[in-house]
């Protein structure tokens, strides 16, 4: 009689299983032979995107905090303007250390300290600057990252700080057709000359 036919039907299904279990439990160990870990602190990749990520919530944590102390220069419509802008750089904040957070970094960015001048058309002027710089920062930073979840989140903010520029120019002076974007906007489009009339004003 052949070994085959010594095996019954349950035995050979109670082995397949055993090798099954085995296989997960190499493919288990393998993996793990590789980066000598999951995080920031270990896998340097990570923690090169952690430390890009911190670099992009500095800015928006800026940001947050120039909008927040020029929104008493604003009025009627552009003050509704100024308090949207403010709410999505909380959103963008949040986002971020949430990114951060999931390549298992930690975050260790601070808002840089900038005068906010008591002039509207300057505080326009100085928000439309730091939105065009973060504009190009993302989009110099997109190929750069590693992994796919903060690549994706740099892509989608470089996107939000190209429409709030939008709504800048109109606030510092440029009609409806001024405002449209140059076809590939980098961040490098200039404010608008002379500061005109509020938005609604």
């Amino acid at each position: 009689m052949s070994f085959d036919s010594q095996v019954s039907g349950g035995d050979w299904r109670r082995g397949l299983g055993l090798a099954a279990i085995l296989a997960a439990i190499l493919a288990l160990a393998v993996g793990g032979c590789g980066k000598s870990g999951h995080g920031a602190e270990t896998d340097p990749e990570k923690g090169f995107d952690a430390a890009a990520l911190n670099e992009a919530l500095a800015r928006e944590l800026t940001l947050r905090d120039v909008y927040t102390r020029g929104l008493p220069l604003l009025r009627h419509r552009l003050y509704g303007v100024g308090r949207r802008l403010r709410a999505q750089e909380g959103e963008y904040v949040d986002a971020l250390t949430k990114a951060i957070r999931g390549v298992g970094g930690e975050t260790e960015a601070e808002a840089s300290e900038l005068e906010v001048p008591a002039d509207r058309a300057a505080f326009l002027a100085l928000a439309y600057e730091l939105e065009s710089a973060a504009l190009a920062a993302y989009m110099d930073a997109a190929p750069r990252f590693y992994t796919s979840a903060p690549r994706t989140l740099d892509t989608s903010l470089a996107a939000a700080h190209g429409q709030h520029l939008v709504v800048l120019r109109q606030g510092l002076g440029a009609d409806l057709s001024a405002s449209v974007p140059e076809a590939f906007d980098g961040g490098q489009v200039p404010p608008p000359g002379a500061a005109g009339p509020e938005v609604g004003g």
